[in-house]
């Protein structure tokens, strides 16, 4: 590429900007990550992680002892900037841009001539050009000597490491330039295809990925409901309907979470209400599938005096500790709140949860007179319905033999 970037700023150290920086900082930039947590920073300067994710510890540890990563509450001067921060939503489903807006402004100060500022944080359609007006606010010019593009992550939890290197990454910069420039950069260290396009088309399309996954997911939890009205395995249905060589259903749950999932299609239907009627539709199948599952405990408990129910599983998909937009977490917040009976958790991939004690897989299985399964993680595999006979299993994964 024309110009040769060394060194790396990278604003917001959670699941998407900590396996980034360390990635980059294997791979002999200078990567210094600034979180706003002092207790994050302080972890990893010490070569250690606050989350869980397969092999980042060797990562982080292997880049921190290399001095090619330091972690910061404050940015500093570098050829290039990542800003990986959240965007979540507010009341109404509107989404809040603050995090990357005062991301932008941090770093302004620090922005030089020949920089290049990429947004990762999933993002709705024009906030990479409000990045660059803020930078024009404080006096850079975006037009030709700094360079502004969205790239938006598109890795799963759990295979984040192997994704950011082997997955196809879409670049889109506000103008042709800054996508050239861009691309080139990840094209440093990237296997899978670079795509260059627009920013707006950029941030678009990873909303329309999660989008595309969100309808096809309320459409096997509408197939969920009928199912259970019909006394008719949605599983074996969807498997034997998924035969078909053009068919490829999801699977049904709980509800959606995560920060993708759950949140990318509000981003659509705020900017755009009259033409995102189906997504709308998705979401609000989605968004009510927990309260039908409080319902269905309900109904089961019904027949107990003070039940033991046990829930299994809080975060948002198997094998991760990823509590964001959890269906799980919320639909046991809300039986704990509704006292139906004596609520015990077991969440084998967290250690503490500030709004309840948990208890380990077996006292849960051995305790609970209602087995409420929330999330299909590796430990739970092992439950089969003949051992559970005298239990009532309410299995929300389609796990449970």
């Amino acid at each position: 590429m024309d110009k040769e970037f060394k060194s790396v700023c990278v604003m917001g150290l959670g699941y998407i900007g900590l396996p980034t920086a360390s990635l980059l900082g294997t791979k002999g930039y200078q990567v210094t990550g600034v979180d706003v947590s002092p207790s994050v920073v302080e972890t990893i300067n010490q070569g250690k992680i606050h989350i869980v994710e397969p092999d980042l510890d060797l990562l982080v540890k292997s880049a921190v002892n290399a001095g090619n990563l330091k972690a910061s509450l404050e940015p500093c001067k570098a050829d290039m900037f990542i800003i990986a921060v959240p965007t979540p939503f507010k009341d109404g489903y509107v989404p809040d841009l603050s995090y990357v807006e005062q991301a932008t402004r941090t770093i302004a100060p620090f922005v030089e001539k020949g920089n290049l500022i990429i947004l990762e944080s999933t993002s709705p359609v024009g906030t990479t050009d409000l990045v660059a007006e803020i930078l024009q606010e404080h006096g850079h010019n975006t037009a030709e000597d700094v360079f502004v593009a969205h790239c938006p992550e598109r890795v799963l939890p759990g295979r984040i490491l192997i994704e950011l290197v082997q997955n196809d990454r879409i670049v889109g910069g506000i103008n042709e330039t800054s996508t050239k420039v861009a691309s080139d950069f990840y094209k440093e260290f990237v296997s899978g295809e670079v795509l260059e396009t627009s920013a707006k088309t950029a941030e678009l399309s990873k909303l329309t990925e999660n989008s595309f996954r969100d309808v096809n997911i309320a459409f096997a939890n509408e197939l969920s409901l009928i199912c259970d009205k019909e006394h008719i395995d949605v599983w074996e249905l969807i498997s034997l309907a998924n035969r078909h060589p053009r068919v490829n259903i999801l699977q049904p749950g709980p509800g959606v979470g995560g920060h993708c999932i759950a949140v990318d299609p509000w981003f659509i239907i705020h900017r755009n209400p009259e033409q995102s009627k189906l997504i709308r539709s998705a979401r609000e199948v989605n968004d009510a599938k927990p309260e039908w599952v409080v319902n269905k405990v309900k109904e089961k408990a019904e027949r107990f005096k003070q039940p033991v129910i046990a829930c299994l599983g809080l975060t948002f998909k198997a094998n991760v500790d990823d509590l964001r937009e959890s269906p799980a977490l919320a639909i046991t917040k809300q039986l704990i709140e509704e006292n139906i009976g004596e609520i015990i958790v077991c969440e084998p991939n967290i250690k503490t949860h500030k709004d309840f004690e948990l208890c380990s897989f077996d006292e849960a299985v051995d305790r609970a007179d209602i087995l409420l399964l929330l999330v299909d993680h590796k430990p739970f595999e092992s439950l089969s319905a003949a051992k559970l006979s005298e239990k009532i299993v309410i299995d929300t994964r389609g796990i449970v033999k």
